[in-house]
């Protein structure tokens, strides 16, 4: 008879209550989700039955501060997604399937409760004087519930209970493809002269991939690490289209993977709730809680982009062309898969430089030195690895964050390599989010602590508060090492690192009251600004100077390749912002779409974007099928964010450039007025604290080489 006890049901008893990752079984979730769900049913009969009468107190922020009881089910739903994404299985999957129509129907039941509405509503009608930071909760609170139907009629909420189901399904049914088909193709080649024009490092990493599978010869896959190398440096165009080929036309195979009617379906879905919620269009209904309020704000940002530009893209373009060897130029034949082997030439042409003569002064361990140094030299606060604290693969690193006092500041998780259950790209993510808590002196017995929030004002105990703090993970897809080297990596991978440890630097800083409002919880216009301003240090003389050694002699990385990125830094600047804004348009196209989407989805994107792209279009290509961001990751109406918060990026970084990029009081303003404040107030109020004013165009045009004059 086994002993094993769920490690979700008891105290994790772990450093700083990390999760107990080595204690966790599959079997473990689904007991612990329903065990969540009773629990929270359970919370909320003892909050709507409260005699009572409404307050906040007693009805907004019972669960929020109250020691007692521990949120289950967001304990193990964070811990279950964020594997789903880092290190799923067949298993993962199959039990992420069973229970997402569960979770989303509880859900539900709690947002489309009517007693539970009515005291959110009385509270929001009449309450006792509020902190900025209450009343932000208390209106995210009630619009939360409005937004998810609380004021509809009976025939309506079921109808929304239908819809939201059925999008929560579809949405993951569509990451789960996605990972299939990725991970499916593979370039396994085993005649060496198909090698030709590929670095070293690249031909490394595809033989140690080919010999972990017991294989001969060299094999490529689809992760970026793998696909980008070759298709910067493969002189053999066949395969070069082959590859290109597979990863644009992800989805669109007729096979079990097909994405293309999951994504109708989630765009009529969308449109359906929207309307039924009394908005026009799902981007109005987005639009509603972002910093740009409506689509119309939108496409003036993308169509202001498009105008400032276009035209040095186009220059650029014509630029690429001419450089093409006359076969081509007579032909008029380049095409997708030429773009990035003739860019690198026309850039090796121009500057003499490219990401393989880079790679040994970014060795992984130095970069993360130089990334936890630039932490340092702004912030004061230092990393430490701590291998007692469980992790979820051997690739996974963890740090205690420690404050310029000395103070414990937060767990960092480091996840920097691909694999077979981890899907592509990069993001943050957190399995504890920072607020503050009740403690009560009198010890409650663990009956209690588990139902005690709603009616914990009763207890006759002394209470304080002590602040939990936060355990954020960043998880990428750098290039892995081999058994020869260790992981050099590109200066394109060390921007995505700095980017997604800005995120973390937003969560791990966060000091607000509640959770719902620490860290990242915020407009998602806002969110990419913290991750972005990091990506400016990469180009900065300074910083590389900390850090960027060669990883066999120890040589700095020379003053004059230094001076070569600063001069390249615009190099293909505005045709990399209009591929941004293309992605733009095609996001708004399908979410401000007020009839039915009955268009065929590979057609309806080539028009959908068609002002912002330059180059061929090719006929079965397909970006919407993989475009996780707006199809299934939160961005939906949303992709404008990226430059919309760009925008306030150039500007904020223009403070640190005027005061010092290393300004230590800047720093400080910055962390105390955006980073520690997470969403408690609306965003342009913290961004003006830190700025002093508003953000223009103005310092992004002058970064990216648009407008000329003095350096922002």
């Amino acid at each position: 008879m086994s002993n094993h006890k769920n490690p979700f049901l008891e105290p994790y008893n772990t450093p700083h209550d990390t999760v107990p990752f080595d204690r966790i079984r599959l079997e473990d979730f689904e007991e612990a989700f329903m065990e969540g769900i009773r629990r929270d049913n359970e919370q909320i009969e003892k909050t709507i039955n409260n005699p009572e009468k409404p307050t906040f107190d007693n009805t907004i922020i019972n669960t929020e501060e109250d020691e007692g009881y521990y949120d289950l089910l967001s304990r193990v739903s964070t811990v279950f997604f964020n594997l789903l994404s880092a290190e799923t299985n067949d298993e993962m999957d199959a039990l992420a399937q069973k229970m997402q129509p569960i979770l989303t129907q509880h859900a539900n039941d709690v947002r489309l409760n009517p007693r539970l509405f009515e005291r959110i509503r009385k509270v929001h009608l009449h309450h006792r004087k509020l902190t900025a930071e209450e009343k932000m909760l208390l209106d995210n609170c009630y619009d939360g519930f409005v937004r998810s139907g609380a004021l509809l009629d009976e025939a309506g909420k079921e109808k929304l209970r239908q819809l939201t189901e059925e999008a929560s399904m579809l949405s993951l049914q569509f990451s789960q493809n996605l990972l299939k088909e990725n991970k499916a193709f593979q370039l396994h080649i085993t005649d060496e002269a198909q090698l030709d024009g590929l670095p070293e490092t690249a031909r490394e990493a595809a033989a140690f991939t080919a010999q972990e599978q017991g294989k001969q010869g060299w094999v490529f896959t689809l992760d970026m690490p793998s696909y980008s190398p070759f298709m910067t440096y493969s002189t053999q165009r066949e395969l070069r289209k082959q590859m290109y080929m597979a990863r644009n036309t992800e989805c669109t195979h007729d096979n079990s993977e097909n994405n293309l009617e999951i994504c109708k379906r989630l765009i009529n879905l969308r449109r359906e709730i929207a309307q039924l919620l009394g908005y026009k269009t799902y981007a109005d209904y987005v639009l509603k809680r972002r910093m740009a309020s409506n689509s119309r704000n939108v496409y003036h940002l993308l169509d202001d982009l498009i105008d400032a530009y276009k035209p040095t893209a186009l220059k650029e373009r014509e630029e690429l062309k001419k450089s093409l060897p006359q076969s081509l130029q007579k032909k008029g034949e380049m095409k997708p898969w030429d773009t990035a082997f003739y860019t690198h030439k026309l850039q090796m042409k121009k500057y003499n430089l490219d990401q393989e003569m880079l790679r040994p002064y970014f060795e992984l361990s130095k970069v993360i030195s130089g990334v936890f140094g630039l932490a340092n030299k702004l912030y004061g606060i230092t990393f430490k690895e701590n291998k007692d604290i469980p992790v979820y693969h051997p690739d996974v690193k963890a740090y205690e964050v420690f404050d310029k006092d000395g103070s414990y500041l937060a767990v960092f998780y480091a996840d920097f390599h691909p694999r077979k259950g981890k899907q592509g790209g990069a993001w943050m993510t957190e399995f504890q989010g920072q607020h503050w808590e009740i403690k009560e002196k009198k010890d409650a017995s663990k009956s209690q602590r588990s139902t005690s929030n709603v009616q914990c004002s009763t207890f006759n105990v002394q209470r304080s508060t002590y602040n939990v703090r936060p355990h954020v993970s960043v998880v990428m897809n750098l290039t892995k090492p081999t058994a020869e080297k260790p992981a050099l990596l590109t200066l394109g991978e060390v921007e995505t690192f700095l980017h997604e440890f800005g995120h973390s630097l937003h969560g791990m800083f966060a000091n607000t009251r509640f959770e719902s409002l620490s860290g990242t919880n915020v407009w998602w216009d806002f969110v990419e600004l913290p991750s972005q301003f990091m990506e400016n240090y990469a180009v900065e003389k300074e910083f590389l100077r900390t850090f960027a050694f060669h990883y066999q002699t120890g040589e700095p990385l020379p003053d004059e390749l230094i001076d070569r990125i600063v001069k390249s830094r615009n190099f293909m600047a505005a045709t990399a912002c209009l591929r941004q804004v293309s992605f733009g348009l095609l996001d708004m196209a399908y979410y401000t779409k007020k009839d039915e989407f009955t268009e065929d989805i590979i057609p309806f994107e080539k028009k959908a974007w068609k002002k912002a792209i330059l180059g061929e279009q090719l006929p079965d290509t397909c970006m919407t099928v993989q475009f996780s961001h707006i199809m299934a990751g939160g961005y939906s109406a949303g992709y404008y964010s990226y430059k919309w918060a760009e925008v306030l990026d150039a500007d904020a970084f223009s403070v640190f450039k005027k005061e010092g990029i290393f300004n230590q009081e800047t720093a400080q303003r910055f962390r105390d007025e955006v980073l520690s404040k997470g969403g408690t107030e609306h965003p342009m109020v913290l961004y003006k604290r830190f700025r002093g004013g508003e953000p223009t165009i103005d310092a992004l045009l002058k970064r990216n080489g648009i407008k000329k004059g003095k350096k922002a």
